[in-house]
């Protein structure tokens, strides 16, 4: 009989599949894990401590640089909560707009998420696709605001300017151009055997799991568990809008896959609605030049596109903050990847790492 060894290996934090700087102490018998410890912090830039430093709009740019492939949602869930503790009513105009660009920005991260885990797993075709898809985004923004990924575009009270004329035209071609690009996706990748060999049956995680761990986002509705805020707590006003939440059956990094296609699919439908019915008029709220909300605190999650984005805001009624938290999908998703890949080979710890789509800007913070 063969004996084998236990050994410790670092995988990270200088790793391709770990994205950048997340770190992973295996304990590993052959290819199998063990045990599996993560590490965190290499990335720690101190934001929330920052925000008591800089004024509330101040602070805006800093929410890009958590999920920077999500810095609208990061703007939009930080604004909200500075007016709902302020009690500002944002208007019509305003609302319309934030609902098309959040989506559009949701669409932009599921497609970096599906193409690095095509990535992880070996392929490049499949890699550069949604890349390209997503550049076509980029040019909205950049139309919009000036920035093709760190907007800082939402502003307490609405949005920092209205839409140009030439942008409605491009995003209603955009969104005919929608529908081609995710069956191009599903025919290069989803029927694939050896992409499904990797993704299907594994990394399963139960429902009761997911919850017990705080989970949220595509890799909790892929276990089954039909929770999106968009339909549970309506912020702003996505109850105006008639979309689904999409959900999988086994809780496994196929699932988990599906979720992402499924989620951008229902995005291009929530956007189709926004702008049929866009109203005109104002796009900020009357403010104070010097916004000083009084003193109390107020917090606020919004359906980011890796889980619920949270703000904690407390007032002590200066211009700054005087203190600012932020719940973060991304670190809380983390909480049970050791359990996760315990069991497993390292090809799939690769796999399941990636199904989680994490972004060590907000894990960090």
């Amino acid at each position: 009989m063969i004996k084998t060894q236990e050994i410790t290996v670092n995988m990270g934090p200088q790793h391709p599949s770990t994205h950048g700087v997340f770190r992973f102490i295996l304990k590993v018998d052959g290819e199998i894990i063990k045990e599996a410890q993560s590490v965190v912090g290499y990335l720690h830039r101190g934001i929330e401590k920052l925000a008591e430093d800089r004024t509330y709009t101040q602070f805006i740019p800093y929410t890009d640089r958590l999920d920077y492939l999500a810095g609208m949602l990061n703007n939009l869930g930080y604004v909200q909560t500075v007016e709902k503790l302020m009690e500002i009513e944002v208007p019509e105009r305003a609302e319309y707009i934030r609902v098309i660009t959040a989506e559009l920005s949701r669409i932009a991260s599921h497609m970096v998420a599906i193409a690095s885990w095509i990535l992880d797993l070996g392929g490049f075709t499949g890699f550069m696709y949604p890349f390209r898809d997503r550049e076509k985004i980029f040019d909205l923004f950049e139309m919009l605001c000036g920035s093709r990924m760190t907007y800082s575009y939402m502003r307490i009270g609405g949005v920092s300017q209205d839409l140009p004329d030439e942008f409605l035209p491009a995003l209603k071609k955009l969104l005919k151009e929608f529908p081609a690009m995710f069956r191009e996706y599903d025919d290069l990748i989803t029927g694939n055997e050896i992409f499904q060999s990797r993704t299907k049956g594994i990394g399963i995680l139960p429902a009761e799991k997911a919850i017990e761990w705080g989970i949220t986002g595509p890799i909790l509705r892929a276990s089954g568990v039909p929770y999106d805020l968009r339909k549970v707590r309506p912020y702003g006003i996505y109850d105006r809008f008639d979309f689904e939440v999409p959900v999988g059956t086994t809780g496994d990094n196929f699932d988990r896959w599906l979720m992402r296609g499924a989620e951008m699919r229902q995005a291009v439908r929530i956007i189709e609605q926004a702008v049929e019915g866009l109203p005109e008029g104002p796009i900020m709220a009357k403010v104070p030049k010097v916004i000083k909300p009084p003193v109390g605190d107020a917090y606020h999650e919004i359906e980011g596109a890796k889980g619920i984005v949270g703000y904690y805001v407390v007032s002590d009624g200066s211009p700054k903050p005087y203190r600012i938290h932020v719940r973060r999908p991304s670190f809380i998703n983390l909480g049970n990847i050791s359990e996760m890949v315990k069991g497993w080979k390292i090809a799939d710890l690769v796999a399941i790492f990636a199904s989680y789509d994490i972004v060590l800007g907000e894990v960090d913070c």
